[in-house]
């Protein structure tokens, strides 16, 4: 029997390289945006409110990271019909509001990077960036 398993885990140099390339993405647009990695667990492992953004949207941003480590994909992908729902019954913990991307490294799932405080094509672009700056799969 095997007991245990060798996994990947993100780094603290990849969680400050992360939220670096978010906040630059971010200052391009001209978007401030608040932005918050976990681990594969949920576990926050980083995340900043930039100097204007909503704030508020931190929650949403821990939500959406939450969601795409537990789901291993895109917020986006939880369906439309359940989302009142399960928004509900997690008391908002989990959200199909666009912005949560799963970090996946070859494959293999080691967190979630979830933006809030612009639009969800905006919380998208910045999430991506941060994906693109530690070379993790983006789609």
């Amino acid at each position: 029997m095997n007991f245990t398993v060798m996994k990947l885990q993100l780094t603290h140099d990849a969680t400050l390289t992360m939220l670096k390339a978010a906040v630059q993405t971010a200052e391009q647009i001209g978007q401030p945006q608040c932005i918050v990695i976990v681990d594969a667990s949920g576990e926050v492992l980083g995340e900043i409110r930039m100097l204007g953004a909503k704030f508020l949207s931190r929650k949403s941003a821990l939500s959406k990271a939450q969601t795409a480590a537990s789901i291993g994909a895109p917020t986006t992908h939880i369906p439309e019909a359940v989302r009142p729902a399960i928004a509900a019954a997690t008391d908002g913990s989990v959200t199909g509001l666009p912005g949560g991307l799963p970090i996946l490294m070859s494959g293999q799932l080691v967190g979630g990077i979830g933006v809030g405080s612009g639009s969800g094509e905006q919380d998208i672009e910045v999430a991506r960036a941060a994906l693109i700056a530690i070379g993790a799969d983006v789609s």
